[in-house]
């Protein structure tokens, strides 16, 4: 499964934010900052990497139904399932 074209881009930026988020988290586990800050700083992270994640699984979706005439076999219902749930 690959990214859509028209995804890749808001996928990278979700991406890249999360990082900048996560890179701000250590340091201010480093500077001993407190510890309701460094948790929802945490939470933004998380969500970012989640937001991306769903983006991917629904890319995904869509290209399985779009692509049904292709060489590769269409995802079956359990493995679209299994990709949700590591997400949740």
């Amino acid at each position: 499964m690959q990214v859509e074209e028209g995804a890749v881009r808001p996928v990278l930026n979700r991406l890249r934010r999360a990082q900048g988020q996560l890179t701000a988290v250590i340091a201010m586990i480093e500077a001993g900052r407190d510890c309701k800050d460094v948790v929802t700083q945490l939470a933004a992270v998380s969500r970012a990497l989640d937001r991306a994640g769903f983006k991917i699984v629904a890319s995904g979706m869509r290209q399985c139904l779009a692509e049904s005439d292709t060489d590769a076999p269409p995802m079956s219902e359990e493995e679209l399932e299994k990709l949700f749930l590591a997400l949740a």
